[in-house]
């Protein structure tokens, strides 16, 4: 039986990647941070066939013991500081997670069994003030805060680690990705519940920002799919994950409260406290890479994206 290490895995992609791994009949460990207490809703399905184990990427010495015990031969690397909230607060704290924590993985890798394979989730968030599009491995990274810096930093390291240490390194350049488990801190989440609450006359408005604003949008399962196809790749190497296709957060609205029958214009106000400065230049990936080495192909088109999220929100609603 194949044993892989996910950090992170009561997150999003933490929670997609568990699934596709136990489905392939993996032995999974999860790691979580000590404080998450109840915040392991994302895998209560799933709970009983992981191992979750408490701890801190800060520690040293748990790394080494979790890979020293339980001899992985995957270790996927989600943990992270990651709301938009917190892409400018407490930078020293985004360094350690985002940063300095993958080094301390890394070198635990090195020293207890430099045959494990290890993939980072990456961050489009690098690449900052972009000055072409659509972007791919070989555009320059500018992050314009911590976050993006700090993922800069771990991405570099994995490459380091790779060329200096023969390390399996891969990193996964991933853009925007959603689903009904994304945090509600998040703009597309924030739509979709809010078409539940309005839906239910829970609420009447949803105040968001820019609407213009666009991103490149794809689902979160299809993302962690990628990344172990990186792992299982002959070579180890760093992948652009998008879909390619660039979509609007009013093209989002849209299509969210039109799948309950409303017009979005009579619900949506725009902040201009929250308002950010427009973008020349459009987030867009390039997969063609992953596409043409790994295989990899999106299975979940914008519209069927937003579809779902809605649904799950409107069921939760029901429950609630």
């Amino acid at each position: 039986m194949r044993r892989a290490l996910i950090t992170g895995v009561n997150g999003q992609d933490g929670s997609y990647l568990a699934e596709l791994l136990l489905d392939r009949g993996y032995r999974v460990i999860g790691l979580v941070r000590e404080d998450a207490g109840e915040r392991l809703d994302r895998i209560q399905h799933i709970r009983s066939q992981l191992e979750i184990v408490p701890g801190s990427l800060l520690d040293d010495a748990l790394l080494r013991r979790l890979l020293e015990h339980h001899q992985p031969d995957e270790v996927y690397n989600f943990a992270a500081r990651a709301s938009s909230s917190q892409l400018l607060t407490d930078p020293t704290l985004t360094a350690e997670y985002n940063g300095l924590a993958v080094v301390r993985m890394l070198e635990a890798i090195r020293t207890v069994n430099p045959k494990i394979r290890f993939c980072q989730a990456s961050s489009s968030e690098m690449f900052g003030t972009v000055a072409e599009s659509p972007q791919n491995e070989l555009t320059p990274f500018r992050p314009r805060n911590p976050y993006g810096v700090a993922k800069l930093f771990a991405h570099g390291m994995v490459g380091t680690y790779r060329e200096n240490f023969g390390v399996f390194g891969c990193s996964a350049i991933l853009f925007n990705h959603e689903s009904p488990r994304r945090g509600p801190e998040f703009v597309t989440r924030k739509i979709s519940m809010s078409v539940a609450r309005i839906r239910a006359g829970l609420t009447r408005s949803l105040s968001l920002g820019a609407l213009d604003v666009t991103r490149d949008w794809g689902f979160a399962g299809d993302y962690v799919r990628a990344m172990w196809q990186m792992l299982q790749a002959e070579v180890a190497d760093d992948y652009v994950v998008a879909t390619g296709v660039s979509h609007s957060v009013r093209e989002f609205c849209d299509l969210a409260f039109d799948r309950v029958g409303l017009d979005y214009r009579a619900y949506v106000q725009t902040d201009p406290l929250v308002r950010r400065a427009p973008e020349s230049i459009p987030f867009l990936g390039d997969a063609t890479k992953a596409r043409r080495v790994l295989g990899w192909q999106p299975s979940m088109s914008f519209e069927q994206l937003v579809t779902m999220m809605v649904d799950a929100d409107i069921v939760a609603q029901q429950v609630a």
